[in-house]
């Protein structure tokens, strides 16, 4: 693939023109907003081959240059997955509009009648990485909230995501909104993201979704506001007092239901009253299942299991492996979460409520599960529709970012010619 390369001005123009948009789409309605996704999401099915002929040069140049097996996982399009990403635009269009919603009314005792309201930022900007879906994700949730959707993808799909930008672009104009309320960053290079990372006053939200090394890149360099997301080293804790059978099955789906996403289990706690039972158990299903473990002394006893050093306890691995070590009680398996979590998801498996309301209470994540599988950390599990992202930091918006988490607040202040 050849680097596009934009200047400065390439990229503040284009945000400018995101900006426009913004003030536009603002004021809109439901009805109007509904209006268009739906058109949005037919659009995307009528375009079905020309955004998978499309995807097939992004996917080939990506094999070409020697691109990891996840990451194609995440880049590759078919038929199935074109479609499911427009009914995803439809499931937005079916949930309550966030904007206008009273978060907090009341009046003051001189009368004056004081209303804080959720509004959109104005642009969002998603810097991300291979994934074409997250394209028509970010542009369906930034619309329904009333943002413009200021889209950078990785260099690896941008012929699909071109394509999907156009349909997207064109069927909103078409529906009578701003051609405007989806557009791309111009170029392929790193300086275009590092120009988009300087556009303040003109992005008003970043948004980074993707590995570590460009989520780090985007805090320590935007001067725009940025939501920090994603990385998920993500854990399981099996208790004492878990049910062995559930345990099993929540350990293998937390696991193996899809490795390359970040609400995969990336490392299994266990606590030692159970070991010698659930430890042979335990690796050969996942074995299995084809995870290659990690592990410390106890599990490497085992056939087939590896010695883990620091870096599997910190490792977002993002395939099948896997880091384990046994735990004499909770408390060191909330310690050892603490020590290595990315702070995105923990699971614990125990039919003991004072151990699982400990474990919840002194575990700091965006989530933390209950005798379920980590999977679940997901906007449309959590009925949201699509999700923007899966924040880890602590302000403003924590977990699963959905229709709510892509809006601001202003205060109304209503009087009859109140002076102070």
């Amino acid at each position: 693939m050849t680097e596009r390369a934009a200047t400065e001005q390439d990229v503040r123009a284009v945000a400018a023109r995101s900006r426009e948009a913004a003030a536009e789409l603002a004021p809109l309605g439901r009805a109007a907003k509904d209006a268009a996704l739906h058109a949005m999401a037919d659009a995307l099915v009528a375009a079905t081959d020309a955004v998978l002929a499309a995807n097939a040069k992004d996917v080939a140049n990506g094999r070409d240059t020697g691109i990891g097996e996840s990451l194609i996982d995440r880049l590759a399009l078919d038929a199935d997955r074109v479609a499911a990403m427009a009914q995803g635009l439809r499931d937005v269009a079916a949930l309550p509009d966030p904007v206008g919603e009273v978060l907090r009314g009341y009046t003051q005792p001189n009368g004056l009648q004081i209303r804080q309201l959720r509004v959109p930022f104005g642009v969002v900007a998603i810097i991300y990485e291979a994934r074409p879906n997250v394209t028509v994700d970010a542009a369906g949730l930034a619309l329904k909230s009333g943002n413009a959707a200021l889209l950078r993808g990785s260099g690896s799909a941008y012929e699909s995501n071109s394509v999907l930008v156009d349909v997207l672009a064109a069927a909103a104009e078409k529906a009578g909104l701003p051609r405007d309320s989806v557009l791309l960053v111009p170029g392929t290079d790193r300086a275009s993201v590092g120009h988009l990372l300087k556009a303040r006053g003109l992005v008003d939200l970043i948004i980074p979704r993707g590995g570590a090394g460009l989520i780090n890149y985007v805090v320590q360099n935007a001067t725009v506001p940025v939501i920090e997301t994603g990385v998920g080293n993500v854990h399981v804790y099996v208790d004492a007092a878990a049910d062995l059978e559930v345990a099993e099955r929540i350990v293998v789906n937390s696991k193996t239901s899809r490795v390359s996403v970040c609400n995969s289990a990336e490392t299994l706690l266990v606590h030692a009253a159970i070991a010698d039972e659930f430890l042979p158990r335990i690796t050969g299903a996942l074995q299995s299942a084809g995870v290659v473990l990690h592990g410390d002394d106890a599990f490497a006893a085992l056939d087939g299991v590896l010695p883990a050093t620091d870096e599997d306890w910190e490792r977002e691995y993002l395939s099948l492996d896997m880091a384990a070590r046994v735990v004499a009680d909770v408390d060191e398996a909330i310690a050892h979460i603490r020590r290595w979590s990315s702070g995105h998801t923990e699971a614990i498996v125990t039919r003991d409520l004072d151990v699982a309301q400990r474990f919840v209470a002194r575990v700091d994540s965006a989530a933390v599960m209950v005798n379920a599988s980590t999977r679940f950390t997901d906007g449309g599990e959590f009925g949201f529709g699509a999700e923007i992202g899966i924040s880890t930091q602590k302000m403003h918006a924590r977990g699963p970012m959905g229709l709510a988490e892509l809006t601001s607040t202003k205060w109304v202040v209503t009087g009859a010619g109140h002076t102070r």
